[in-house]
């Protein structure tokens, strides 16, 4: 009995070794890339880990590794000297280094439309951008300011003349819009506007809430500039790795991506807790909130997630030309649609909805400091 129970173990152990060559040959053939964030771990790169969770990747023969952002961290940086092969920044600032020469092209647009706010207190009167002139006015600067600065001179203010408007270099949060130091703070829809809606107002005891706010939308200004999308680099595009063409393996990528995107939108709650599980700074309802602005800033996306806006590509050039972030109209394949195109079709092959016309944003509740 006990020889019949030893070969049985024998047996199952075999069974479990083949199990399991099996399963690491299988993990061996995917091809491995690398995408660089340029932050950290947050809602706002909700779609990737998704991609990463419900194994859309694995699907596609990619295994992806995420790389956090940091403030030390250019993502242009990164790619162009091969830390990685994705990356996932603003538009500008990616022709910036275009321009500097690196070879990096736009693959695929995610974001449809700017974040960018300008937040200010209500009693402080600022409910357009000619309401700016001689108030103190924040902004990130690191190419951040750009929007504004264009928003700015469109109404005849200099940024660069403290007469007409004093611009102060704020730090990554609205600690002095809260402190009362400037009238008027640069802020992300999905990031500090919330930071704010977390924060106490001192004169009820509650938290501030909207209409105690003014916004400008710089979409609505008219000079909002194209921001994340994923980017790579024309000669790695160019070659192949492991015999497959890396634009296959581009398309591929982005196919997932796209449809970690759709997930997201389609299943906020078990994207949030996605989210949580790879370990963000910020609390749960900060999360929520985050994932719902950022939804808003990808949906709808009237010709395919991912598939440029030739109109806005061609304002976002236009107002980093203004304000000097490139000195010349880039150059020829500086961005290009086909690799987004045949991962959107793919997409709707397999019953995905590309362009999330019917998606509708959920009415978050911000608790205190987005626990």
């Amino acid at each position: 009995m006990r020889k019949k129970s030893f070969v049985a173990v024998l047996l199952m152990v075999a069974l479990l070794g083949v199990i399991a060559g099996g399963s690491v040959s299988a993990q061996s053939d995917l091809i491995p890339v690398r995408l660089q964030l340029q932050w950290v771990v947050q809602s706002q790169f909700a779609g990737y880990f998704a991609a990463v969770a419900k194994g859309f990747y694995a699907e596609q023969g990619l295994d992806v590794t995420i790389l956090e952002g940091a403030v030390e961290i250019v993502p242009q940086q990164v790619v162009a000297s091969d830390g990685a092969e994705f990356g996932i920044a603003w538009v500008p600032k990616v022709l910036a280094s275009r321009e500097a020469g690196a070879d990096l092209v736009n693959i695929a647009q995610v974001f449809q439309r700017s974040g960018t706010l300008e937040v200010s207190f209500v009693d402080a009167g600022i409910e357009s951008v000619a309401d700016l002139g001689g108030k103190k006015v924040g902004t990130w600067g690191f190419g951040n300011e750009h929007e504004l600065f264009a928003a700015l001179r469109g109404e005849g203010l200099d940024p660069n003349n403290t007469d007409d408007v004093t611009i102060v270099q704020q730090p990554f949060d609205m600690s002095l819009l809260l402190n009362g130091e400037v009238d008027a703070a640069e802020a992300m829809t999905y990031n500090e506007y919330a930071q704010v809606l977390e924060a106490v107002n001192p004169d009820t005891g509650e938290l501030y809430q909207p209409e105690d706010l003014n916004v400008i939308d710089f979409n609505e200004v008219g000079t909002a500039m194209l921001q994340d999308h994923i980017f790579a680099r024309e000669a790695w595009l160019a070659g192949e790795t492991n015999g497959v063409a890396n634009t296959e393996i581009a398309t591929k990528f982005i196919h997932a991506s796209l449809q970690g995107w759709a997930f997201c939108r389609d299943s906020a709650d078990e994207c949030v807790q996605i989210v949580l599980d790879n370990g963000p700074t910020l609390g749960e309802s900060h999360m929520r909130w985050m994932l719902n602005e950022i939804n808003k800033l990808v949906w709808p996306s009237p010709a395919g997630v991912g598939v440029m806006d030739e109109e806005l590509w061609a304002q976002t050039v236009a107002v980093a030309l203004d304000g000097q972030v490139i000195t010349a109209e880039p150059t020829e394949g500086a961005y290009r649609s086909d690799l987004a195109q045949a991962a959107v079709d793919g997409l709707k092959a397999e019953g995905v909805d590309v362009t999330g016309e019917s998606w509708t944003p959920v009415e978050v509740e911000l608790t205190e400091g987005g626990q």
